[in-house]
């Protein structure tokens, strides 16, 4: 029995490639969206208006302690990362030569005591008791400040914190004012940061600006951390300065609501300020909003069947916008949705069978069985 030219074998196969191909795409092409209908009842909810920025975590207090007094350290009590209570000592420098001033002012006081009592007692002139009088004063400051002196040889924390640096050793010559000392160094000394408040440092275009001040409430989207974080505007600057892209903005200063151990200095944050807030207001869906004519409107569920009113809107919160008029409190509107469209969803232009596969793929290889190019049919044999 004869068998079939190579070239009629290969047409055929050719068809039933297309053709199963045909039909898968006619099964699995999308069709168009239909439109549906669901309802939507009017409420009142909460409708607030918001400024976005972007901020980084600082602690809320730093501070750089230094000795106010000459001396030579002799102890260093505190390392980087301890935390420390306020009033702890810190690191202490040698008190003689302060101690022995402190003596010499007692001693002037003294004496500038007695000799005021003494010309009282004697009918001194007044002029002299004047005199008296303004050296028991000077003497009584005098002592106050050698006092003080005294007591700053020790150097202690000024709030409660981590040490973050320490630039003090023993041995190390550290100097107050000038004239308090001879052979001084300046050591930068102990610094501080607060532990467990924090403050946001951000900016705020200057479109936004006006409507931003001190004691509005701002929630902060910190990276790193799953819940929100609350905090208040406590400063808005009055000098513009620039951003990266050269746009004026202006300065905020937000601090963070409470002590927490779950934020970082240095981690940026995205921070919503609530500007204005009202409650009760009266809102609808606004897919179930339509303009024409300048005009809006809503179609209205009543008895069974629809009818459209004219609806008066203000402002819009997310996906409900403000109702002023037209509408109340329960009424159902119809709000337009769209059907899942049919198909396998991969978005996908439709094609059409103009010689290959839809969307004009082709076998692997891009050829056909017996040699024809991918794509095209091939008429007769060589």
């Amino acid at each position: 029995m004869a068998r079939p030219p190579a070239r009629f074998v290969t047409a055929a196969l050719v068809l039933l490639v297309l053709v199963g191909g045909l039909g898968t795409w006619l099964l699995t092409r999308e069709q168009p969206a239909a439109a549906a209908t669901v309802t939507a009842t009017v409420g009142t909810e909460t409708i607030r208006e918001t400024v976005s920025a972007q901020g980084t975590l600082s602690p809320a207090k730093s501070s750089t302690l230094t000795f106010p007094v000459s001396g030579t350290v002799v102890s260093v009590r505190v390392e980087p990362g301890e935390t420390v209570r306020r009033g702890q000592v810190l690191a202490v420098v040698d008190d003689d030569a302060l101690v022995a001033v402190r003596r010499a002012a007692s001693a002037s006081l003294t004496a500038a005591e007695e000799q005021l009592t003494e010309h009282l007692s004697d009918g001194s002139s007044d002029v002299q008791v004047a005199a008296d009088e303004s050296a028991v004063v000077a003497a009584e400051a005098a002592l106050a400040d050698a006092r003080a002196d005294v007591s700053a040889a020790q150097l202690t924390a000024d709030m409660r914190g981590t040490v973050t640096a320490v630039g003090l050793s023993v041995g190390d010559v550290v100097g107050g004012a000038a004239g308090q000392g001879a052979a001084t160094t300046e050591i930068a000394g102990v610094e501080l940061v607060s532990t467990g408040r924090f403050v946001v440092e951000a900016s705020v275009s200057a479109a936004d600006v006006e409507a931003v001040e001190a004691g509005q409430q701002v929630e902060l989207e910190v990276t790193g951390v799953d819940e929100v974080v609350y905090g208040t505007v406590a400063e808005v600057g009055l000098v513009a300065e620039s951003s990266d892209t050269g746009a004026a903005v202006f300065p905020v200063t937000v601090e963070v609501t409470g002590t927490r151990d779950d934020l970082y200095a240095g981690t940026s944050a995205t921070l919503t300020i609530i500007v204005s807030q009202r409650t009760d207001v009266l809102t609808v869906d606004s897919r179930a909003l339509t303009s024409e004519d300048g005009r809006t409107y809503a179609t209205l569920v009543v008895d069974g069947g629809t009818e459209q009113v004219e609806v008066t809107t203000g402002a819009v919160s997310g996906r409900s916008t403000e109702v002023l008029s037209g509408l109340t409190a329960g009424d159902v509107v119809q709000v337009a949705t769209f059907t899942a469209p049919a198909g396998d969803g991969g978005g996908r232009d439709g094609g059409g069978f103009g010689g290959g596969f839809p969307d004009g793929g082709q076998l692997p290889g891009g050829q056909l069985p017996g040699g024809v190019p991918g794509g095209a049919v091939g008429r007769g044999g060589q």
